[in-house]
């Protein structure tokens, strides 16, 4: 299986996604940089954290209206697994592909420290490989994680149980604890934890592993003759 990890100007966590890829994984990624890329090659597309294009505007709103977005809409529509962390996800909610919206968090400050989730919906495609409320340590590090959506969107996403993770200790305000969200199809996901930050022991916590082996198990059952 092949990742495109897009790069924004901005982006910091680009690498931290593409080692979590190819070493803990041990599948094929590249570094796309964002202009003139073609994600028509790639079985999976990773939108990592930082900062892309400084946060000017709101976060993930200029990267939002790039043409390598307007691509990833077009494989998204088509089933292709989608991740966003962070400042990914952030992007993902500008662009629309995930409903809500990021406030700053509920102390006006950043925050970066490990934070149990609980495994909201573990039948998505990210999600396969944990328990059902299973707890999992990833660390966060963002200071505009306040999730927010209106009582309708909320509602819809409960009725189509498109709440991936929550945190059990919730540090930024967000609504119903939200942690991370799928669109209606299943195949986009936005969460600000960080799972590339906990794929090996050595770095705090290997709870993250768990979601990147759940797409690539997912798409072979799906791509993949006699898998």
């Amino acid at each position: 299986m092949k990742f495109a990890v897009i790069v924004f100007p901005g982006s910091n966590c680009d690498r931290d996604m593409y080692y979590a890829v190819t070493d803990a994984l041990g599948e094929e990624a590249d570094l796309v940089w964002y202009q003139g890329a073609n994600l028509a090659n790639y079985d999976a597309i990773l939108l990592p954290g930082g900062f892309s294009y400084g946060d000017y505007l709101r976060s993930g709103a200029i990267a939002s209206t790039s043409d390598i977005v307007v691509q990833l809409k077009q494989h998204a529509s088509k089933g292709k697994p989608v991740l966003g962390v962070c400042n990914g996800f952030q992007i993902l909610l500008e662009s629309g592909l995930l409903p809500g919206a990021m406030l700053r968090n509920k102390d006006l400050k950043f925050i970066c420290h490990h934070e149990d989730l609980k495994v909201a919906n573990n039948h998505s495609m990210f999600t396969t490989a944990y328990m059902q409320d299973e707890i999992i340590s990833i660390p966060i590090a963002h200071g505009e994680g306040n999730y927010y959506c209106d009582e309708e969107t909320l509602a819809k996403l409960e009725a189509n149980n498109q709440i991936v993770f929550t945190y059990e200790n919730n540090p930024n305000g967000s609504v119903q604890n939200i942690a991370g969200i799928i669109n209606e199809a299943g195949n986009v996901l936005g969460m600000m934890p960080h799972p590339e930050r906990a794929t090996e022991a050595i770095l705090g916590s290997a709870d993250g592993l768990k979601l990147f082996q759940s797409i690539v198990e997912n798409w072979r059952k799906a791509y993949v003759t006699g898998a």
